[in-house]
């Protein structure tokens, strides 16, 4: 399925849906959600659409975990990247303390 943009001014409670399906939002692995009834039913049963502005936002705020668990992953990577490099320093100088030793 392709992505459709967030546009405020045309976005659909199914393309919400297709975004949360498809993985984008980070909830799911992508995979059809069949659900008893569609993601905006209650609210057009109810008499107050969302407007196009409101899901665009909703859709925008879905997406952000998925950018922000990137974040966290690259920063996890890199705090694990400078304890390798320490640990190597560490038994560098280990090393070279014991060789210095019996060198003597």
């Amino acid at each position: 399925m392709a992505r459709h943009p967030i546009d405020a001014q045309t976005s659909t409670v199914a393309q919400l849906k297709q975004d949360i399906d498809s993985g984008r939002t980070g909830d799911k692995v992508s995979a059809p959600d069949p659900g008893l009834s569609s993601l905006g039913t209650d609210d057009e049963a109810g008499g107050t659409p969302n407007s196009p502005e409101r899901i665009a936002l909703a859709r925008r705020q879905e997406a952000q975990p998925v950018l922000a668990a990137s974040n966290a992953t690259s920063k996890q990577a890199s705090r694990w990247m400078s304890i390798g490099i320490m640990v190597i320093v560490v038994l560098v100088i280990v090393l070279g303390a014991v060789w210095m030793a019996l060198r003597s």
